[in-house]
Parts: structure tokens; sequence; C-alpha cells
């Protein structure tokens, strides 16, 4: 059963469709209040280690390796299992603040969803 996972900025406004949103930056976003984020939960424990979000600096030539390294720093961590649950019960907006809409943490999170469910 395909599931509903979306990618947005924390910037963009909330929607009805978005269902279970979370946040997964290490720091909050500046000028975003926790009304207007209308977050579930935020969720620094699925963001990227220091030292790896330090190496991606946002460069689009090193997000295949990002996305490696990133993939292989979620794979213990119990809070993704948990989210790839509760994307099976209904839609999850994984939100985050860079600039790049392409090459960031919560295109790789979401794909990791959208592998996982059903498996």
């Amino acid at each position: 059963m395909p599931i509903d996972v979306h990618v947005k900025r924390i910037y963009d406004a909330p929607g009805p469709g978005d269902g279970y949103r979370i946040l997964i930056d290490h720091v909050w976003p500046r000028g975003v209040s926790r009304e207007r984020a209308q977050l579930a939960q935020w969720a620094r424990e699925l963001a990227p280690s220091d030292d790896l979000r330090r190496w991606f600096a946002h460069d689009p030539e090193r997000f295949e390796e990002f996305r490696t390294r990133f993939r292989a720093e979620l794979a213990d961590r119990p809070a993704l299992l948990e989210l790839a649950r509760r994307a099976s019960e209904g839609p999850v907006t994984v939100l985050y603040a860079a600039r790049d809409q392409q090459h960031n943490n919560a295109v790789v999170l979401a794909e990791l969803l959208r592998a996982s469910v059903g498996t």
C-alpha cells in the first residue's frame, strides 16, 4: 500500500493534507514561531550528525555521498522505525529549513520512509 509522505520547508504554510508534521533539524529555524510551525514533533535525533552536516555543507555535488552516509546514520535510530509506523497509518510531512529543495536531509528521510513501509 503506498504511503503519503511529503517533504516541505518549515517556512511554507501548513496545509490540510500535511498530517503528522515533523521537523528533522538540530537547530530551530530562524523566524518561525512554534505556533506557525504547527508541529506534531521536533525530532532532532533524526537530523544528520554535526560532522556529516558540516562535511555536506549543502553542496549538491556531495549529495549522493551525503545520502549514503546519512542512511547509515539513520539505520540504528529507533525513532525512524516509529516514524515509519506512523507513516503507514496516515500522512506525514517531513520538514526542513535548508534552501535547497532537492538536496537536503528531509529528502533522504522521506525516501527511507517510503522504502520501509510495506517491508
